[in-house]
């Protein structure tokens, strides 16, 4: 997992499962007939090294009579599921008043599918194994919930034509996820934005970038390469990224012009 303070989290987890299995007069494998799961699984839970689903922990806390002590752990667990820097990006979206993201070669994660963020990490080089596909798809889509938060944030999001036509994952699966722009960018407090290929000024060619602003008025910048993901709090950075991002929303199509240039590459992928 590569991930300190999750493997920290799954060890402490799996360290009290195990004193309250031994204080119950019980082996793992017995444990694990009676919540349904594999000896090996149990093994390696108690071991920090496979990560404990909530039902679980729920069939562990009341097989044990933790009394919820162990049940209680399904928020931290939940959380060692995702990457660190996905956990660091979502902590920061969770607390956004507004949020702005230019997406130049696939969708941004805030408005993929299912489908089409699994096809994206199933094409990673060197290949994720099915499981971290898996852990990373959920990941994605749990950062998400920043669509339903109360009070809502302003969502704004400008995209490359090319993200509407690059048929990541097959037709279908780009279908679908064209209909979930259409179907979010109907929200009031969403925007979305195409950048057509035909522009001759660009201020984006910098690559993708991303701006949050907090509750304290304070704004950071977000930004990924190959194998890097940065953020950047240097004022004088922000302000750079502010400046291009103005530009980019600019010299795009308007919101209504947008909603309409995605509908009409849908009615051709028909």
């Amino acid at each position: 997992m590569q991930d300190e303070e999750a493997e920290a989290v799954l060890r402490a987890v799996g360290r009290q499962i195990k004193v309250w299995r031994e204080a119950a007069g019980l082996r793992q494998g017995e444990l694990g007939a009676a919540i349904g799961y594999s000896e090996e699984m149990v093994s390696a839970v108690e071991r920090g090294r496979r990560i404990p689903k909530p039902d679980f922990l729920e069939k562990t806390d009341e097989v044990l009579g933790a009394g919820g002590k162990l049940a209680f752990m399904k928020e931290d667990v939940e959380r060692a599921r995702y990457p660190k820097k996905v956990r660091d990006l979502a902590k920061l979206e969770g607390e956004a008043v507004e949020l702005g993201a230019y997406a130049n070669h696939n969708m941004h994660g805030l408005l993929q599918t299912p489908e089409y963020a699994r096809a994206l990490f199933a094409m990673r080089r060197p290949a994720y194994p099915e499981d971290e596909i898996e852990r990373q798809v959920a990941a994605r889509m749990a950062r998400q919930s920043v669509f339903e938060r109360v009070p809502l944030p302003e969502l704004t999001f400008v995209l490359e034509e090319v993200t509407l036509r690059r048929p990541i994952g097959g037709r279908l699966v780009l279908r679908q996820q064209l209909d979930r722009l259409l179907e979010v960018g109907k929200l009031r407090h969403v925007t979305i934005q195409v950048m057509p290929t035909d522009r001759e000024d660009h201020a984006g060619m910098g690559g993708s970038l991303q701006l949050v602003k907090l509750r304290d008025g304070k704004t950071l910048g977000h930004s990924e390469a190959q194998l890097h993901s940065r953020m950047i709090s240097d004022p004088r950075e922000v302000q750079i990224l502010e400046m291009r991002y103005g530009m980019i929303r600019a010299q795009a199509l308007t919101p209504r012009e947008s909603l309409a240039f995605i509908d009409k590459v849908l009615g051709e992928k028909a």
